[in-house]
């Protein structure tokens, strides 16, 4: 199941790619129903804040009529930054499924691990973490972007 939805993201980043931004797809799914999908924005916004996984949240959120995603999974193809580690925690979303890692931002696997950390007080607990789900196609279009 996780390779189906994350081919959907691959789509979406196909998308974004399509209109000049980072390649990243992200979707929200509870139980069989994606609750929302977000396509990276930040450029063609001028928003900073519109990441792929964020304008998923949103779009879970308004859909779901609620700020607590608590049974959802979100899969991006690329980790989710401390930016969008934040929200995924705030959202109490209750599985992440990536991809490739991102790197010095990551917030899983960078110093800056704000979706794994269980020392945060007041925080919903860490979602569940998987992986490397299509890496390579994840990595193959990123790669398109930078030789682009």
């Amino acid at each position: 199941m996780h390779e189906t939805y994350m081919r959907r993201c691959l789509a979406i980043a196909e998308e974004s790619l399509r209109i000049g931004e980072t390649p990243v797809g992200s979707l929200i799914v509870r139980g069989d129903r994606i609750l929302g999908e977000g396509l990276e924005g930040t450029r063609t916004r001028l928003d900073p804040s519109a990441h792929a996984e964020v304008q998923a949240i949103r779009a879970a959120c308004q859909n779901a009529q609620t700020l607590d995603l608590s049974g959802a999974t979100l899969y991006t193809t690329v980790e989710p930054c401390v930016l969008c580690a934040y929200a995924i925690r705030r959202a109490k979303i209750s599985a992440v499924v990536y991809g490739i890692a991102a790197g010095q931002a990551g917030g899983i696997t960078s110093r800056y691990d704000i979706l794994v950390d269980r020392d945060l007080t007041g925080w919903a607990p860490p979602p569940e973490i998987e992986a490397g789900v299509l890496a390579a196609e994840c990595r193959a279009i990123l790669e398109r972007r930078r030789s682009s």
